[in-house]
């Protein structure tokens, strides 16, 4: 194999995969050597509660529904592939994102 020939990707999509997880936010953050984002779903309704201090804060209560954990040099292609979609979509709804 060399660096120079195409790469032709054959990626499998398990049975179980198929039907995703729903995220109603993601965390994202990093070490040295990699870049996790953890996909987060609500698991209740948010609810008041009080922070170590006494003062009010909205308690917002969340379930990791998966981790992905990605190299740096992943970082740029995602985020070009996301803005890529975004755009996509932007086109295909005629709506437009707040960023």
């Amino acid at each position: 194999m060399t660096d120079d020939a195409p790469r032709q990707f054959e990626i499998d999509l398990p049975p179980e995969v198929v039907p995703g997880n729903y995220a109603d936010f993601a965390n994202v953050w990093h070490t040295p050597d990699v870049f996790v984002m953890d996909f987060v779903s609500l698991a209740r309704p948010p609810q008041a509660g009080s922070d170590a201090d006494g003062n009010p804060v909205t308690i917002v209560p969340g379930r990791v529904v998966q981790r992905v954990r990605i190299p740096p040099q992943q970082v740029f292609e995602l985020a070009k592939a996301l803005t890529q979609q975004l755009e996509f979509w932007e086109q295909e709804t005629g709506r437009r994102t707040d960023g």
